[in-house]
């Protein structure tokens, strides 16, 4: 029906020429107030701030972070907020106060990472509601060996246990999330299942309470493994950071060593324990190669050994207990290429530092070809690897520095934290829609 305010319309006969424009706006006055109402709704519900979803997870707050991929510029401020838990001296100040070698070790990636944080502001926060993670500071490989020289870690269970408790009785954060943003550090052979021999490590597992948290860890391998049946991030085992800057710029060293080692090498390769050390590989190195003059391979103990490695071209990273070894990060500082030997291995930090751009890997079925592959490297890309491996730049994502500086091991870790937090949130975000 037709709005009788508005004034009738002239009859068709008597239009001359285009309808003027006060026409055309009294014709489609009801179709422009529509528009001009949907248009008004969606620039309110723009403006809005939009609605908290229930099915958005909670317990991980997400500030702005660096991406692990980015290529833009460098920042200051670490990828990820970390609360550090001030826990009682026993499970870590004391340990450290007795013993110097709990900060200087293979296995002081523990103690390391906790000063690191501790002297960098910009990577802590000072309220938990502020923090992306927790971090739980607790030494269990500071006592790592005993008389005999055999790791010592029937302490590490409890005096976790123990901090977990504490944790769970006096701050609401852990019971909240169940321990899934807490950090622990287990830089052992086998990381949390805390044995030096994989058999028994692989029967006493990870313990229960630290299978939802996040464990950063030397072990890693690829395929399933009962020993990192949890989130973990794989890094370098500790290397002092001096050791970087103690001897000659890796370019200028004078390189007199073919190929080098210097460890354990078992003539009997069944030892004490009743276990074969390094799957053998260490005893066919001696067999094969100990009286070839190219290889220099000692037995005996050395403390200048690293000057010995910086005048080597290979030095040769074989298995021990577990796959890695501390050698992987002195033969990178020193400018010399490592000879990784050990199936499998899980490397440290891919996504940023290109492993077979600095490094060989051979299988251990292969040490008869040992020298064959050597010689085919010297003969054809030596120098192009050599180019890589001295990149400063590659040299410190390995180094755990005191304080923490942008692009090493720390901030790695905080690099890869920050993956695994996007991943677990998207996790957590789809299994929500699932429910």
């Amino acid at each position: 029906m037709r709005d009788p305010k508005l004034p009738k319309p002239p009859p068709a006969t008597a239009r001359r020429g285009a309808p003027t424009l006060a026409e055309k706006l009294r014709r489609h006055s009801p179709w422009l107030l529509l528009l001009w109402f949907a248009l008004s709704v969606y620039l309110f519900l723009s403006a809005a701030p939009p609605a908290a979803s229930p099915l958005r997870p909670t317990f991980l707050p997400r500030p702005r972070a660096l991406s692990a991929t980015t290529t833009s510029k460098p920042t200051t401020r670490p990828p990820v907020r970390i609360y550090l838990y001030d826990l009682p001296s026993r499970f870590n100040r004391d340990w450290a106060a007795a013993d110097p070698r709990c900060a200087r070790h293979l296995f002081a990636a523990e103690v390391a990472l906790h000063e690191a944080l501790l002297s960098y502001p910009s990577a802590r926060a000072d309220r938990p509601e502020d923090a992306d993670l927790f971090f739980v500071p607790v030494y269990v490989s500071c006592n790592f060996s005993t008389l005999n020289g055999f790791p010592s870690l029937s302490h590490a269970r409890g005096l976790l246990a123990d901090a977990v408790d504490i944790v769970r009785r006096d701050m609401p954060y852990c019971n909240r999330s169940a321990g899934a943003d807490h950090v622990f550090v287990a830089s052992h052979d086998f990381g949390a299942c805390f044995h030096p021999m994989e058999d028994v490590a692989i029967a006493d597992g990870i313990p229960e309470f630290l299978k939802r948290s996040i464990l950063l860890q030397t072990f890693g391998v690829h395929g399933p493994h009962v020993c990192q049946e949890a989130e973990h991030v794989v890094i370098p085992p500790h290397v002092p950071p001096e050791v970087a800057h103690e001897l000659p710029e890796p370019e200028k060293a004078q390189r007199d060593i073919f190929a080098f080692f210097r460890g354990k090498m078992e003539v009997h390769p069944k030892n004490i324990s009743g276990h074969f050390y390094g799957k053998k590989v260490r005893t066919e190195l001696l067999q094969r190669y100990g009286r070839n003059s190219k290889f220099y391979l000692k037995r005996k103990r050395y403390n200048d050994y690293r000057s010995e490695m910086a005048r080597s071209i290979f030095c040769l990273c074989p298995l021990g207990w577990a796959p890695w070894s501390p050698r992987l990060v002195e033969s990178v500082l020193l400018g010399c290429i490592p000879v990784i030997i050990a199936d499998n291995i899980r490397l440290p930090f891919p996504s940023v530092l290109r492993w077979p751009d600095i490094s060989l890997q051979v299988a251990e079925k292969d040490i008869a070809s040992l020298e064959t592959v050597l010689d085919h490297v010297m003969a054809t890309n030596l120098t192009v690897i050599q180019k890589n491996l001295w990149d400063p730049v590659k040299r410190k994502v390995l180094v755990f520095n005191r304080p923490l500086e942008e692009g090493d091991a720390t901030w790695q870790v905080l690099r890869e934290l920050e993956v695994l937090l996007d991943r677990s949130q998207r996790r957590s975000y789809v299994g929500s829609l699932r429910m």
